[in-house]
């Protein structure tokens, strides 16, 4: 199968598919790769061709921003990305009780081939909820960076954040990173379990290259078979707490939040040297 999306380059080879975000200037997750997220995730789920599935940036220094800061200042941006979202799966559930992030990183959590994010580059917000909704998570040392920012400009993490994470790295260490909002680099981030593994950014591209090829030489039924059986055991993310992440995550876009967004506009934030250094601007604010 050939794949043909906007803000997404797709190689198979070997049974693994390499899916290159490319959504330029800043890798947002905005109108544009939401929905062609949503539409590879419908596409690949029956492609017999591919058993892994690789996440990778065209973007050196961003693996992806994190959300459009739009969705906050301008509601009518949000509801154009949540229309086109819909519009690229028609025929699959859209919950009502859930947000376009959390239904698009839930259907990438639920695909039955094996995901692996390489991070090279940043990634906040959203980026970095997308990047906890896939099985594994491999993080270049002295180029990667995670972080929740969402509580410094006046909301909380909302895409599955606080639930991914807390899977991840258990109750204290996520009230830790959701609320110091700090960005965690690759070394901690493998301490925390945020990530696999912190490798050397000149090794990092062998490593998952070789365990994603060893992956996709399995038999299919193999590989499936241990997804789902790891995935029986009973893990904490589930539809009702992220019904209520978004639940509670409704009443913090205010007039004030919407406010501060405009300000870290105007500040820098969502210009490649504003991104670079995300947590000074908005401590500068």
């Amino acid at each position: 199968m050939s794949y043909d999306l906007p803000a997404l380059r797709v190689a198979v080879t070997g049974g693994v598919a390499t899916v290159t975000i490319d959504n330029p200037p800043l890798n947002l997750s905005d109108g544009t790769l939401l929905p062609s997220l949503r539409r590879f995730v419908a596409e690949v789920r029956n492609d017999a061709d591919v058993r892994v599935i690789v996440f990778d940036s065209a973007d050196p220094e961003i693996f992806i921003a994190h959300g459009e800061t739009k969705f906050i200042t301008q509601p009518e941006v949000m509801a154009a990305a949540g229309a086109a979202t819909v519009a690229a799966n028609p025929d699959a559930e859209f919950p009502a009780d859930l947000n376009l992030m959390q239904v698009v990183h839930e259907e990438v959590r639920s695909l039955p081939q094996i995901t692996i994010g390489k991070l090279t580059g940043l990634a906040r917000g959203g980026g970095n909820e997308f990047l906890m909704a896939l099985d594994m998570r491999f993080a270049a040392i002295g180029k990667a960076g995670q972080a929740q920012p969402e509580v410094l400009m006046g909301i909380m993490a909302g895409g599955g954040g606080t639930q991914y994470m807390t899977s991840l790295v258990g109750r204290a260490r996520a009230l830790e990173l959701l609320l110091g909002a700090q960005l965690v680099d690759a070394e901690l981030a493998e301490r925390y379990g945020l990530v696999n593994r912190a490798l050397p950014a000149e090794e990092i591209d062998a490593f998952v290259s070789a365990l994603a090829t060893r992956i996709g030489s399995l038999k299919p039924e193999i590989v499936s078979a241990v997804k789902n059986a790891v995935n029986a055991v009973p893990n904490p993310v589930t539809r009702a707490g992220l019904a209520t992440e978004n639940a509670l995550l409704g009443p913090l876009f205010t007039a004030d939040a919407a406010e501060l967004a405009h300000k870290l506009l105007l500040a820098g934030m969502q210009t490649r040297d504003g991104e670079l250094r995300l947590e000074a601007l908005i401590d500068e604010l």
